[in-house]
């Protein structure tokens, strides 16, 4: 389903379940490209938050080396967020985000020019995701989780955040190396 950012989209890969439990498939490129999504994965990364109440992002990853990601929860529940970033977009600035859960199955697809973020609403919760070019350090960026007006949910617990999120630039001072596909070069 797309979603009011272009680009991004709300999965629901089926699932096949009986007694035993469920089968599903978490990736396939031929389904993903008939849905409009034809990004290549080179990289997968896997995460765990032990406490409710962890946010990680808003992370990016700047040109040459942009991401897009493919985002599902192994266990527990986490609400997800893309921010778009792209200069000159009609909807920079804007944001959506998604409570993706081991039980729902949800995956959400955000394409390279996005910031992108979490907050674990159970301890111990996974993030799974896909990642379209390798980590590249150099190209490594964060924006702080509080300057986009993101509808955080209320867990009651104060966020616990890395030293590098909660010293993180905010929106209104970052300056966007992703330029929307619309704007003349």
């Amino acid at each position: 389903m797309r979603t009011k950012l272009d680009g991004v989209f709300l999965l629901a890969p089926k699932r096949f379940g009986d007694v035993r439990g469920f089968f599903a498939e978490t990736y396939r490129r031929d389904a993903l490209r008939k849905a409009g999504i034809e990004t290549e994965f080179v990289q997968d990364n896997h995460s765990l938050s032990h406490a409710a109440g962890t946010v990680r992002g808003l992370h990016y990853q700047s040109p040459p080396h942009a991401q897009a990601k493919l985002v599902r929860c192994g266990k527990g529940r986490l609400f997800d967020v893309a921010v778009d970033a792209r200069a000159g977009s009609p909807s920079y600035g804007q944001w959506v985000g998604y409570e993706l859960s081991f039980e729902n199955g949800l995956q959400l697809f955000i394409p390279e020019g996005f910031l992108h973020g979490f907050m674990s609403l159970e301890d111990d919760t996974e993030i799974v995701y896909k990642c379209s070019d390798h980590y590249a350090p150099d190209c490594d960026g964060t924006v702080h989780w509080q300057s986009c007006g993101i509808e955080w949910p209320k867990t009651g617990l104060a966020p616990l955040l890395s030293e590098k999120d909660a010293a993180a630039v905010r929106f209104n001072a970052f300056k966007s190396p992703f330029v929307h596909a619309g704007v003349p070069a």
